[in-house]
């Protein structure tokens, strides 16, 4: 508030190091203030962003969630229902 600047400039110059690309930027009213969506290479790169914002201390409260595009839900189902599981303690 009292340094305004261009926010989405740094994101998008954040997700851009870490090979990726920052897909939209919002503001919220709610829970949470913000939601970026970025997209980059793999998961561990993801992982990289995601502790690499956490460390520097500028959120009070950071999530990182992986979003699957609905075409790979079929695969996915069918992975699943090839898996063994049994519950513990039955």
């Amino acid at each position: 508030m009292h340094k305004p600047g261009d926010r989405a400039a740094v994101v998008r110059e954040f997700a851009e190091s870490a090979g990726g690309t920052m897909e939209a930027y919002y503001l919220m009213f709610g829970k949470y203030d913000g939601l970026v969506i970025y997209d980059v290479r793999d998961s561990a790169s993801a992982a990289a962003v995601s502790l690499r914002v956490r460390s520097s201390d500028a959120f009070s409260h950071f999530e990182t969630h992986e979003i699957l595009p609905a075409d790979q839900i079929n695969p996915i189902l069918e992975k699943a229902s090839e898996l063994r599981y049994r519950p513990p303690r039955t």
